[in-house]
């Protein structure tokens, strides 16, 4: 792992009155490593994530997202990020190749560019005969490939993904993750909020929050032996049982 630090927060703070929705929350994350950021619900994930995509403008605090500071630089920070909602991000009445066009131009990459990266992306996912169908028409588990795909198509320094495999096969999610370890080998940081717990195993370094308060922050591994656990799910479980958010 790179010691290359992408994003860094200290004591960053989001509050709605007198909900505390993240409390304080500091940490680092480098570049190439895939780290999984994860919280029952309720617990202050996705506050916290749109905070660093430069979308919710934190309440205190600080941070830097590939060197661009949160409050006075989000536009940098949207162009230097890839990202893939939890929802499904892509456009569904729109076939992949006008998705990849779309999405091309928006990330401020030149007609050839486009073309050029259009071509590899569509022989590497083997789409060659679907390229002109709408993406409303394939099966979750492409369009999840495929929208993961677009989202690093610009080659970002980190993509950010907020439960990218809710909903589909095993297998699928195997696929899936095989991309995260391609993108990560390549140098993207890869931000991942996940519910399944097997795939915190899967993640360099992981964060648990609880009631909006980051409670544990290391390797799986390095979890697992502090808590002395046997899995990532009896570590969850030790730690969100006694959330008083989410119930």
């Amino acid at each position: 792992m790179n010691n290359e630090i992408v994003i860094k927060t200290d004591k960053l703070t989001k509050k709605f009155g007198d909900f505390i929705a993240a409390n304080e929350i500091t940490f680092k994350v480098f570049k190439g490593e895939i780290f999984g950021f994860l919280g029952a619900n309720g617990a202050g994930k996705t506050t916290a994530m749109k905070m660093l995509i430069g979308i919710s403008k934190p309440s205190s605090g600080n941070a830097t997202i590939a060197g661009f500071d949160v409050y006075k630089e989000t536009e940098k920070i949207k162009k230097s990020i890839g990202y893939m909602s939890q929802k499904f991000s892509l456009y569904e009445d729109l076939t992949i190749n006008e998705n990849i066009q779309l999405f091309g131009g928006i990330y401020g990459l030149s007609d050839d560019e486009i073309e050029k990266r259009r071509s590899e992306l569509i022989d590497k996912l083997n789409l060659q005969n679907e390229a002109n169908k709408l993406v409303g028409s394939l099966p979750l588990g492409w369009k999840q490939k495929l929208a993961f795909s677009i989202a690093i198509f610009h080659t970002p320094k980190i993509v950010f993904l907020d439960e990218p495999t809710g909903g589909v096969d095993p297998i699928t999610r195997r696929q899936f993750w095989d991309m995260i370890y391609e993108a990560s080998h390549n140098g993207i940081t890869v931000f991942v909020t996940t519910h399944y717990m097997d795939e915190a195993e899967y993640c360099d370094r992981v964060s648990i929050m609880v009631d909006g308060v980051i409670k544990a922050l290391d390797s799986p591994a390095g979890l697992k032996k502090q808590f002395n656990a046997n899995s990532m799910d009896e570590v969850f479980i030790m730690l969100a049982r006694d959330a008083k958010r989410g119930k």
